[in-house]
């Protein structure tokens, strides 16, 4: 493997690449329709969450990764055929 010539990224950067490849891998588990449903609200949540939250804001993004870790979990359970979510307002 060649070495990257972007920048490094942090443990907390690599722990939220490597959840969101997470749900991406369970979500080829599901059936054509709710994987694409899965694939949507994932990106759509990870991008949203990219906007808003501050990147300075270790505590909230560490609750984040906590969350979307059960929630990957939940997802993996032949059972799940999709995710919702809640809003968490936070102060900035």
């Amino acid at each position: 493997m060649a070495p990257s010539s972007g920048p490094r990224l942090s443990g907390m950067q690599k722990q939220v690449l490597s959840l969101y490849r997470g749900f991406l891998r369970a979500a080829r588990s599901k059936s054509a329709e709710d994987r694409h449903k899965i694939e949507s609200f994932v990106s759509a949540e990870f991008r949203n969450n990219a906007k808003e939250v501050d990147r300075k804001n270790f505590i909230y993004i560490e609750y984040l990764l906590h969350r979307g870790k059960k929630q990957l979990d939940q997802l993996k359970s032949r059972d799940t055929v999709g995710l919702s979510s809640f809003n968490v307002k936070t102060q900035h």
